[in-house]
């Protein structure tokens, strides 16, 4: 039966976890996560992203699949 005591410390822990874990260590977060902290990381990913998408403009233009329709319909019937 001494099983009460017991079962109570491992609830008020839990809660103690659930609702008071305290602040959380944003920069440690970051360095495990491995983000940069640079301005110019989202100047570099628009270089990237506007380089990619010269190289393929040419092969979106040529490919007039018909799926893109201008007139709302989904092709679904």
């Amino acid at each position: 039966m001494g099983r009460g005591r017991a079962k109570a410390k491992q609830v008020k822990v839990a809660r103690q976890l659930k609702y008071n874990s305290g602040g959380t260590d944003l920069e440690r977060l970051r360095d495990e996560l491995g983000v940069r902290d640079d301005s110019d990381h989202n100047d570099d990913s628009n270089d990237a992203y506007d380089e990619l998408a010269a190289r393929y403009a040419d092969y979106a233009e040529d490919s007039g699949s018909g799926d893109d329709r201008d007139d709302g319909t989904s092709g679904r019937h």
